[in-house]
């Protein structure tokens, strides 16, 4: 095993400059390809984030803590009560994955206010909401979960939990581009 590194070592240090340049050239397209294929799913779902993790237990048993979630966003499509919304509130980072309980439409104004409550949670997420606000607006929902992978997720729990595991894996991906001739 020691043997092969060093083997790729070497061979890394013989290629010459335009060989590197053609890899990191390489890496570069890969990491390109990734973001436009994320920004053409957001652009076909109608969401900042077609995709997201389950990062707490909080909607068990529909969904466990690690499972990826697809998304989407109709445009004319209303929520409805039961709809399993990605929420973001405003002045947080994190994203919150709960189901719809209530509705209120505002006449006057034309906006849909929604309440909702994690499967696994014993009360409503008021508490959870900035404080005195009651309701969520629907402009603060990034998407009703569509689909979803069980466990696939749980590298970027890992990775989230653990920063040096993304930087390892992160150098290993990139060595790997560097020495691969292919």
């Amino acid at each position: 095993m020691l043997a092969d590194v060093m083997d790729q070592v070497r061979a890394l240090r013989m290629m010459n400059k335009r060989q590197v340049a053609a890899q990191l050239l390489n890496f570069m397209m890969i990491v390109s390809s990734a973001l436009m294929i994320w920004k053409g799913l957001a652009l076909v779902t109608n969401s900042e984030s077609p995709i997201v993790v389950v990062l707490s237990a909080s909607m068990e048993p529909a969904f466990q803590r690690g499972d990826l979630l697809f998304l989407d966003m109709p445009r004319n499509d209303p929520i409805e009560i039961g709809d399993i919304c990605v929420f973001k509130i405003p002045g947080r980072e994190i994203p919150i994955v709960h189901r719809v309980i209530k509705l209120h439409d505002e006449i006057n104004t034309g906006k849909q206010f929604l309440l909702t409550k994690g499967d696994n949670n014993n009360v409503d997420d008021r508490g959870l909401y900035n404080r005195g606000q009651m309701w969520i607006h629907k402009d603060h929902v990034v998407g009703r979960v569509r689909g979803f992978m069980p466990y696939i997720g749980m590298v970027t729990i890992l990775m989230n939990d653990y920063p040096q595991l993304k930087y390892v894996f992160l150098g290993v991906l990139g060595l790997f581009v560097l020495i691969q001739r292919e």
